[in-house]
């Protein structure tokens, strides 16, 4: 019998915060013991530091953090980040709920935590496991695998 997912409950409540680079599959996660504008702002320096060249898209849902007076401050002097908000109701189009999936199946599911730093122990190791096969991450289903034909001979007599 699987164990119910508990890492988010009861006094000592954890935040898992990911980001994923489609273009080979990499993600950046971070923990959290709450959800807020200051931490969120933590992990985009983290997406930032991880990301050290180009413009970042970061496609986020409408979390007041993710909106707040503070964040957009902190936006103003990180030209480089922008946000792109998904409609509300519209999760499927973030490339990121696939991943999250497969993220929690890996590092969170049938699993009790001890204490916060056992789900960011977790965490860590589940991204770099992630990160190490990771591949190029593509929107809808895979092409089937192509079936090798038999050859059939028909007799007739």
């Amino acid at each position: 019998m699987k164990n119910e997912i508990d890492y988010s409950r009861g006094p000592e409540k954890t935040w898992v915060y990911g980001t994923l680079r489609p273009r080979d599959g990499q993600a950046v996660t971070m923990t959290a013991t709450v959800r807020n504008s200051a931490f969120y702002q933590q992990f985009l320096q983290l997406v930032e530091d991880a990301n050290p060249t180009g413009d970042i898209y970061v496609i986020t849902d409408n979390l007041s953090s993710h909106n707040s007076v503070s964040t957009r401050t902190w936006l103003e002097d990180h030209p480089r980040i922008k946000h792109v908000f998904i409609p509300v109701g519209a999760c499927w189009l973030n490339l990121q709920e696939g991943w999250w999936r497969i993220f929690r199946k890996t590092a969170l599911a049938g699993r009790s935590f001890g204490n916060p730093s056992h789900i960011t122990h977790a965490t860590n190791v589940a991204t770099g496991q992630l990160n190490a096969r990771a591949k190029p991450w593509i929107w809808g289903r895979p092409t089937p695998p192509t079936r090798r034909i038999r050859r059939r001979y028909m007799y007739i007599l």
